[in-house]
């Protein structure tokens, strides 16, 4: 927790004011998070630093999130933030776990797990998952992992224990922890450019992942969109 905390301390001294959607803002009493796209709006909902979790529950349209790193967080809030604590606090809320996984990666800790390795340990009904073809992966994860439409988290795993790529249909950027994976409509990036942004990173495939590969395998959709 404190290393976590501490993290984010150097970070924001740093300037990395961005991770994922959320734009991380210093005023004299401390910092102000809000959306991205959001950024110099003065007509935002203030929301409590407790509503943070509330605000990454649901999208624009009211519709449940199940995949909090996918480029739906909803717009037309801040929350004000006394000090990182806080802030680490908020970004804990919306984007779940990313932070001690960023400390783990930065210190040379963190462990990551091939999506074959993944589906091979999958138990009862997920089981099935595990007989996926490559062909299917690349095809699958290429669409469900892809950060226009699908999720913002860069890809650390590999598709098996010979390191082949995730996937072929992905662009290299989408593996670089120094890309930014947002790219905003309102605000188009250069994918190469350099950026105040903390990555998401994405050391082992998720359940939703692994869920889409057993639909695949099962023939109940040829290539799911991510959430």
């Amino acid at each position: 927790m404190k290393q976590s905390r501490r993290l984010v301390d150097s970070l924001v001294a740093e300037k990395f004011s961005r991770i994922g959607q959320l734009e991380i803002v210093s005023s004299e009493k401390g910092f102000v998070l809000c959306h991205r796209d959001d950024a110099g709006r003065t007509d935002l909902k203030n929301y409590e630093i407790d509503d943070a979790l509330e605000v990454a529950k649901f999208d624009d349209a009211r519709s449940y999130r199940p995949l909090k790193t996918a480029p739906n967080l909803r717009h037309g809030w801040k929350i004000f933030a006394r000090d990182l604590l806080q802030v680490k606090k908020v970004i804990d809320a919306i984007y779940p776990g990313r932070i001690a996984v960023l400390h783990a990666f930065k210190s040379g800790q963190l462990t990551t797990t091939s999506l074959r390795e993944t589906l091979n340990r999958q138990s009862g009904m997920y089981r099935v998952a595990a007989k996926i073809s490559d062909e299917q992966i690349d095809v699958l994860v290429g669409d469900f992992c892809r950060s226009d439409g699908g999720c913002l988290r860069t890809i650390l795993w590999k598709r098996d224990a010979s390191g082949k790529t995730a996937s072929s249909k992905l662009p290299p950027e989408k593996f670089d922890p120094a890309v930014d994976q947002y790219l905003s409509a309102k605000r188009p990036r250069s994918a190469t450019a350099a950026t105040e942004s903390i990555p998401l990173l994405c050391q082992e495939a998720c359940n939703l992942l692994v869920a889409a590969c057993r639909d695949a395998v099962k023939g109940e959709s040829a290539a799911p969109s991510a959430p």
